[in-house]
């Protein structure tokens, strides 16, 4: 039997009462007055021949089947309301601010490099961008997307792939390999000058991680003790092009530099793939148009770098 019209209007004003427990905010929500609301509210009680509130002069509370049936309405009534903001935002230009949440390797990989290209595509939209190494709630910092490595990430968060597959590169300069020899293994290792990556939210070396190409494939873990420490990317990067000493790096940021011939990668068949960088969103449920459209700008930027690392 289908639902008269009227009805689902009273059923909606009355999810309104329910969800506040107050006829005055309830109207004051819907623009309507106290007295229009609470006829409704009656006539509804009417028509279903039940009590749906009790109500003092001080007081309301739901009845067992006002709880009933608000359980049902609430997200009966969310799911129409997405669909009708997609549908009213569905010719709206993106706007507004993304706050992002990324490494540094992520930010000056992903995002430095396109910063422009984004801002011209969507002239409205403004980026506030939060550089840090540890992982982020971003729903308890108030962040709208993170980016992080895939190996990282809690399986509640919406992850989006945005680079491909990596691997780690263990790369020195010409020159100090000219004066030190190329290590052939990872225990050559203790004979050169390992420089170490600390983080900055956790206080702890990063340890080369490294995998036998064998059949066997057991994994020995190295702590570099060079004679130099550092919490930067790039500064570290730079000791190593300047001939200080070994570094472990992403491929993707040493590529470059491997192409220029100012870095040389050693021990590569020890160096496993692992997931690449993920841009990640607590929930797809109305997600704002600006989220949408920088997720899609970042994953059409992945195709090229599947192209640059082959």
């Amino acid at each position: 039997m289908p639902i008269e019209p009227s009805l689902v209007s009273s059923l909606t004003w009355f999810a309104h009462v329910a969800r506040h427990r107050s006829f005055t905010k309830a109207a004051s929500e819907m623009g309507v007055t106290r007295a229009a609301l609470s006829q409704h509210v009656k006539g509804l009680e009417q028509q279903l021949q039940v009590r749906l509130l009790n109500r003092t002069t001080r007081n309301m509370s739901l009845t067992e089947e006002g709880q009933r049936l608000l359980d049902i309405l609430h997200p009966s009534l969310m799911s129409i309301e997405q669909v009708v903001n997609e549908l009213n935002e569905s010719h709206i230009e993106p706007s507004g601010l993304i706050r992002i949440s990324a490494s540094r390797t992520a930010a000056r990989l992903l995002i430095e490099p396109h910063l422009n290209e984004f801002l011209t595509l969507y002239p409205k939209i403004r980026l506030e961008l939060i550089m840090e190494d540890g992982f982020t709630n971003i729903v308890a910092e108030g962040v709208d997307v993170g980016i992080r490595l895939g190996v990282s990430l809690e399986e509640h968060m919406v992850a989006v792939p945005i680079t491909p597959s990596l691997t780690n590169a263990i790369v020195g300069s010409p020159a100090y390999f000219k004066q030190h020899g190329i290590p052939k293994n990872p225990n050559d290792l203790e004979a050169h000058n390992c420089l170490a990556y600390r983080f900055t939210s956790s206080g702890t070396i990063d340890h080369w991680s490294l995998t036998s190409p064998d059949q066997e494939k057991h994994t020995v873990i190295y702590e570099p003790k060079g004679s130099a420490v550092f919490n930067d990317d790039y500064s570290m990067l730079q000791a190593a092009i300047q001939g200080v000493g070994l570094v472990k790096h992403i491929d993707l940021w040493v590529l470059k530099h491997l192409e220029e011939g100012a870095l040389t990668r050693v021990l590569t068949p020890w160096c496993r793939p692992f997931p690449g960088f993920y841009l990640y969103v607590p929930s797809r449920e109305n997600m704002p148009k600006k989220i949408r459209a920088l997720m899609d700008f970042l994953v059409e930027k992945r195709e090229l770098l599947k192209s640059s690392l082959k």
